[in-house]
C-alpha cells in the first residue's frame, strides 16, 4: 500500500537543480512516456459508502499526477460544503527533540545519513548485474552528476524515480491535499486526522545508529529499477486515467506497488523496532476504519481522500467496509 498518503517519501522530493537533461539515443533505452494530459480535468467521481441515509463519500488519489492539470473541483466542492467532517489521507507523523518531521524516510536525508558508510560508492555495494542496469537509466533521466553515487541504494533508486516522473511532466505531490485542505477551510469543514504518530526521544543517537547500519535496501533498489524500466508508460497512463476520470483504466492499470518494498527497508530490523515503526499498514488501517464508521455513524455526509489502491483494491479499505455490511458504490 501507499503507506503514507499525502506525505512525500524521499523519492517523491524534487531532484536537484541544474540536472542535466536526459540524453537522447541511449543504448537499450526506449522512449516510453505518454503524452500526459493537461489543462481543466474532471479527476475521478467520488465513491459512496452508505450505512442508512448516511453517506461518506471517498476520492481515490494516484501519484504521480500530470503537472500541468487545473482540476475540476466542482464536485469535490459541493460534498465538502455539505459535510460535517473531512477525513484526511493517513499520515505517519514523525516527532523528534529536534523538531518535527513528515515523514521517516526524509529524517536520514536531511541529515546526510542517506550516504554509504565507509565512504563506498553505489557500485561497491550493489550486484555488477544490477549497477549495469542502473548506469544507463542514471545517464539518461539524472544526467551527469555524481553526488548519487555515494548514495545507498534506497536513496538513490529514490533520486532516480523523481527525476524520471519529473520529466515526464507528472509530479508526485501538491495537487490534492491543498485542494481537500482550502475547501474544508473556505466552508468551516473540521478536517479528522488519522496520522500514526511515532516520537523518537533521542533523535541523534538514532541517525548516528541509521548511518552506520547495514539496510537491506536491494530488493527496493531492484524493484525501483524494474518500475522504471517497465513501468513509466503505466504511469503516465494511470496520470491520464485519473485525471480525465477514466475508472475502467485505473481498475486495468493497479501497479505492483514498490513503494511497500521500500518501505520495508525502514520498517523492519532492530532501529525500527525501537522507533516503533512495527506494524504500521494494520496501524494505520484500523485508524482510518474507525475515523470512517464513527463519522458514518454520526455525520449524514462526511468527504474521505485514499490512495485509489485501497480505494480499487480487493483487501482495501472500501473492501474492508463492505465486508462488515456497508453499502459501497463506484462512480
Amino acid at each position: 500500500m501507499a503507506l503514507i498518503a499525502g506525505a512525500a517519501p524521499a523519492w517523491a522530493q524534487a531532484p536537484a537543480a541544474g540536472a542535466a537533461p536526459p540524453p537522447s539515443g541511449e543504448a537499450g533505452i526506449v522512449d516510453m512516456g505518454p503524452v500526459v494530459v493537461s489543462g481543466v480535468q474532471p479527476g475521478p467521481g467520488l465513491w459512496q459508502v452508505r450505512r442508512g441515509d448516511h453517506t461518506l463519500y471517498v476520492l481515490g488519489e494516484v501519484s504521480p499526477l500530470p503537472r500541468d492539470i487545473d482540476w475540476n473541483t466542482d464536485e469535490v466542492e459541493a460534498v465538502i460544503a455539505r459535510a460535517q467532517t473531512v477525513i484526511a489521507a493517513p499520515q505517519i507523523e514523525l516527532r523528534a527533540d529536534v523538531g518535527r518531521f513528515r515523514t521517516l524516510l526524509m529524517v536520514p536525508a536531511l541529515l546526510r545519513a542517506r550516504r554509504n558508510p565507509d565512504g563506498k560508492q553505489l557500485q561497491d555495494v550493489v550486484p555488477p548485474a544490477l549497477y549495469a542496469r542502473w548506469a544507463p537509466l542514471k545517464a539518461r533521466w539524472i544526467g551527469r552528476s555524481d553526488r548519487v553515487e555515494r548514495w545507498r541504494p534506497v536513496f538513490a533508486a529514490g533520486e532516480l524515480y523523481a527525476s524520471a516522473i519529473a520529466r515526464m511532466r507528472m509530479r508526485q505531490d501538491g495537487i490534492i491535499e491543498p485542494v481537500v485542505t482550502r475547501l474544508a477551510k473556505a466552508h468551516r469543514v473540521p478536517i479528522v486526522r488519522t496520522d500514526l504518530e511515532i516520537r523518537v526521544a533521542d533523535t541523534k543517537a538514532a541517525l548516528r545508529e541509521f548511518g552506520g547500519a547495514p539496510l537491506d535496501d536491494l530488493p527496493c533498489f531492484e524493484r525501483m529499477l524494474a518500475r522504471i524500466e517497465r513501468d513509466l508508460q503505466h504511469m503516465g497512463e494511470r496520470a491520464n486515467a485519473w485525471a480525465v476520470g477514466d475508472i475502467d483504466a485505473l481498475r486495468a492499470l493497479q501497479g505492483e506497488n514498490a513503494y511497500t518494498v521500500c518501505m520495508r527497508t525502514f520498517t523492519q530490523g532492530a532501529l525500527a523496532k525501537r522507533l516503533g515503526v512495527e506494524d504500521v499498514d494494520r496501524r494505520v488501517e484500523a485508524r482510518w476504519l474507525e475515523a470512517a464508521e464513527t463519522a458514518l455513524a454520526q455525520n449524514r455526509t462526511t468527504f474521505a481522500v485514499l490512495p485509489m489502491s485501497l480505494v480499487l483494491g480487493e483487501h482495501g479499505y472500501l473492501a474492508k467496509l463492505a465486508a462488515k455490511g456497508y453499502e459501497v458504490q463506484a462512480p
